[in-house]
């Protein structure tokens, strides 16, 4: 499915949710506990945390930890779960301006348990990402990388799409990996912060897309013919499948397929 048709349905599931807004308040929290867990599960996984979405749940919602399980993993939930809850904050408090404290601070919330000396600021060495050519920018072009980046989100906020504006903060963000350790998690964040501000799902990226994520990242960044096409597909069908689930918890009926002439 091409960009534009993907697009084109997830904006059509997207009225048929509005359509069943404004939840109440005891809906919006079990929401908002729901995608606490697994947005905090699915977002370590990926970047190799071991704990499962059964174990962030205990640690989560009860205060437990795992034993045997490295107590980096659990930092790294918790940070993960606080970072969440100001992300929903700020996406939720009105039109959304990007600055740099916001993503400064969505970095320190998630990291602050396990380095506090780099929490919440720019790395200042350079850094190497395993299995891949691409180099991150020098640590001394970072802060002028990251302010160019925020005027950019702000200049397209209200004339691109907003999932691919989302898409493209997230792959910018990456591209510039302004933190010694924790980019990925900060970019998901950030391309959650967009989506909810502008009434869409959150994105889960589920760690059996791990593959695919990282070589669409990786195509993305290649020095030779660079291509975001795949990511940004990979960013609108996650959307599209966090729209079917949030459908089918509040039991709201999609429109049904249209078969093909083969299918007929």
């Amino acid at each position: 499915m091409t960009n534009k048709a993907l697009l084109d349905k997830i904006d059509q599931y997207a009225m048929l949710i509005r359509e069943h807004r404004p939840l109440s308040p005891d809906e919006v929290k079990e929401l908002d506990a729901y995608f606490r867990i697994g947005t905090t599960y699915s977002s370590n996984a990926l970047e190799g945390n071991s704990l499962t979405l059964s174990e962030t749940k205990v640690l989560l919602e009860d205060g437990i930890t795992v034993g045997g399980k490295p107590i980096r993993d659990c930092y790294e939930a918790t940070g993960h779960a606080r970072a969440y809850d100001y992300m929903l904050e700020i996406a939720r408090g009105g039109q959304l301006e990007f600055r740099e404290e916001t993503i400064l601070h969505l970095h320190g919330l998630f990291y602050g348990s396990i380095d506090p000396d780099h929490a919440g600021r720019y790395r200042s060495g350079q850094v190497f990402i395993s299995g891949t050519e691409y180099i991150p920018p020098p640590a001394e072009e970072v802060t002028a990388q990251m302010a160019s980046l925020v005027d950019d989100l702000n200049k397209r906020k209200d004339t691109m799409h907003p999932v691919l504006l989302a898409a493209y903060a997230h792959r910018r963000l990456v591209d510039i990996h302004p933190f010694q350790d924790g980019n990925g998690r900060t970019a998901r964040l950030l391309m959650n912060l967009i989506l909810v501000n502008k009434g869409y799902c959150l994105v889960s990226i589920p760690p059996i897309l791990r593959h695919s994520y990282i070589t669409s990242i990786q195509q993305a960044q290649r020095r030779q013919n660079p291509s975001d096409v795949a990511f940004v597909n990979l960013i609108c069908e996650c959307e599209l499948e966090a729209q079917r689930d949030y459908c089918r918890m509040f039991r709201i009926k999609l429109p049904e397929r249209k078969k093909t002439s083969l299918e007929r």
